[in-house]
């Protein structure tokens, strides 16, 4: 089963009625925040390469501004942690992709390095955090019973 949350699909579960949402980003980058995430990828989890990269988590920058993310973080309630380096998501709906498995980073693209998924089937939590540790922004979500409510 495909369960891919963007920012469309977060909107539709909105006015159904079962979305809980997140906190704001922070005065700091108030531009920068938590876009979508794929927490469980499509198909069989296979545990291959291309399996964990089609599980990912994206954020997108709406302000004017270019922002570097060096030293940035995204780290899951299980305390898996990513650490950004020298990258620029750009301004006026620049976009960036991290997935979980292993790649070739680029712009738009960066790749965790992990042998396993990060994000849970069931629910977790993202979070993230500037170079000094500052929480900017928290996406989470929960599927029980057939129901998915999202916070990103």
């Amino acid at each position: 089963m495909r369960r891919t949350v963007s920012i469309l699909a977060a909107a539709v579960i909105a006015l159904a009625g079962s979305v809980a949402v997140g906190g704001p980003a922070s005065a700091a980058t108030p531009s920068l925040r938590f876009h979508g995430i794929q927490y469980d990828s499509p198909g069989k989890d296979t545990r291959s390469n291309a399996s964990r990269n089609a599980e990912w988590i994206s954020l997108v920058n709406s302000g004017k501004k270019a922002v570097n993310l060096n030293g940035y973080t995204i780290r899951d309630a299980s305390n898996h942690v990513y650490k950004f380096g020298n990258v620029t998501i750009a301004g006026k709906g620049g976009r960036i992709w991290l997935h979980t498995g292993s790649g070739t980073n680029t712009v738009k693209n960066r790749y965790w390095g992990s042998g396993n998924y990060v994000w849970n089937n069931d629910g977790d939590k993202a979070t993230l955090k500037n170079k000094s540790g500052k929480q900017l922004d928290t996406c989470s979500y929960a599927y029980k019973k057939n129901r998915v409510w999202i916070g990103c």
